[in-house]
């Protein structure tokens, strides 16, 4: 049942995810709010690749970052980063999909040169705050990206302040 809970959220906040990196223009990628942001582009990758995380959580008991298998990083082209959400969640909802509830009660740590990052944690735990928040917290700052270079942001939870403005200004 929780399983199932999860994989509803996962599904509809990944078509918001979805959204929001098809509203990031090419011309922003390589913009920065301040000397120690990631530009929009590594903000960007950084979102699409959390979903790459989602087989190591569900499939293990320990995340060993030494050991991740990351590809070579491409910040400047924003269809690359399209693409690599695209494959990363097919594969964070397939790992999502091969879970059961009594796996979620299971221990989970990550470990980064040979020291613990994160404390062993339950699963169901480390899935919500560890991938799904952190995803969440991203996107948040994406959005102030997008609107501190006037780029339109899409409605992730209804209309947006300005879809809101040019509604009422029709009335």
């Amino acid at each position: 049942m929780l399983v199932q809970a999860l994989l509803g959220e996962f599904l509809q906040e990944a078509e918001s995810t979805r959204k929001l990196l098809n509203a990031i223009p090419q011309h922003v990628l390589e913009y920065k709010p301040s000397e120690n942001s990631w530009t929009t582009g590594q903000l960007a990758w950084h979102i699409a690749e959390i979903y790459n995380w989602y087989p190591y959580t569900v499939k293990g008991a320990e995340f060993n970052m030494d050991d991740y298998e990351d590809v070579e990083r491409d910040y400047s082209d924003i269809d690359k980063i399209r693409e690599r959400f695209e494959r990363n969640f097919s594969k964070a909802k397939e790992s999502l999909e091969s879970i059961t509830d009594e796996n979620l009660d299971d221990l989970w740590k990550m470990t980064v040169g040979g020291q613990v990052a994160i404390p062993e944690t339950p699963r169901a735990q480390i899935i919500r705050g560890f991938l799904m928040n952190h995803i969440y917290h991203h996107r948040g700052e994406m959005i102030v990206y997008l609107r501190l270079n006037g780029c339109k942001i899409p409605g992730l939870y209804g209309p947006t302040f300005e879809d809101e403005q040019a509604m009422q200004a029709k009335q």
